[in-house]
């Protein structure tokens, strides 16, 4: 018997596009990723069918073949319908898929998954992410909320759910997650940019841009010194708003997010063509041009 590693993760590996979690205007989280497996290694008879399809799929994963690599795992699956280890092909599978945009069929997967080993949290994270992809968000709070029973110090799915709640208005249950991480760890950065997500959403904007500090000062991210200069914006305190623009977008130049915020920051500063720029890339970086002119009041 022989343990290999299935699926390397670090290629087919892929982040949600934080656009497509249609958090409201201003709460803007970091991207959810893909999470790898706790072990992606299985036990298995390399003299076998199963095997030899699984050692072709790897090849093909290393080229990123992924097609190829789908067709071999399927295979293996259909030579041992009844193998335990299945649940990480299917997962294998699902995270190509998701890599190609095939959402439904990577849900499916996922599913089939999690059929097999219904505690795996790995997967019902992995399920939550495309749930919220596919706009299914009660689907994924439903997931989440299962991880944590499994694993009642796992503080990221208490984050995300605290944060599809905020999304939907329910500050009430978003502020008992973020209290729930910082019980599990007095220290978590993750809770401290929960409540800053909270102060923004009820227009406490200088307690927001504290909190955001706190964590930008331990790790700076494009996302949180955005969050905080859009705090900065609505308090007037334009010079540090432009700096805060500006370090995001060197951290971050392809997020339209940001350009939108410095369109704002030239409305307020009367720039009006500079404003027109901004908007312009912003539409440039993906965002609907719609949007893009309602989110600075145009």
């Amino acid at each position: 018997m022989l343990a290999i590693a299935i699926l390397a993760w670090g290629q087919a590996g892929v982040a949600i596009n934080e656009q497509n979690m249609k958090f409201e205007r201003g709460v803007k989280p970091d991207p959810i990723k893909v999470k790898p497996p706790v072990d992606n290694t299985i036990p298995i008879d390399t003299s076998t069918v199963y095997f030899a399809l699984i050692d072709s799929a790897q090849q093909c994963i290393k080229l990123e073949q992924w097609q190829q690599a789908e067709h071999f795992l399927l295979e293996a699956i259909r030579s041992e319908p009844s193998n335990p280890s299945n649940s990480l092909l299917l997962s294998n599978i699902a995270t190509m898929q998701r890599q190609q945009g095939r959402l439904n069929e990577a849900l499916r997967n996922y599913s089939m998954a999690i059929d097999i080993t219904p505690n795996a949290v790995t997967l019902l994270h992995n399920r939550a992410a495309v749930y919220i992809l596919l706009d299914s968000i009660a689907r994924a709070q439903a997931d989440y909320e299962r991880i944590m029973m499994i694993d009642e110090s796992d503080v990221e799915s208490r984050y995300t759910h605290g944060m599809l709640a905020l999304n939907m208005g329910d500050a009430k249950t978003a502020q008992k997650d973020f209290n729930d991480i910082l019980r599990i760890n007095p220290n978590s950065g993750m809770a401290k940019q929960g409540q800053g997500y909270l102060h923004k959403h009820a227009g406490e904007y200088d307690k927001a841009a504290q909190c955001f500090s706190e964590v930008i000062n331990v790790k700076p991210s494009a996302t949180l010194l955005a969050n905080r200069a859009d705090c900065y914006l609505a308090t007037k305190r334009l010079n540090d708003a432009s700096l805060d623009i500006a370090n995001a977008l060197e951290l971050d130049p392809d997020d339209p997010y940001i350009y939108i915020l410095r369109a704002k920051l030239n409305k307020l500063r009367y720039n009006r063509n500079d404003m027109e720029r901004d908007i312009k890339l912003a539409i440039a970086h993906g965002l609907d041009a719609a949007e893009a002119r309602a989110m600075i009041g145009e």
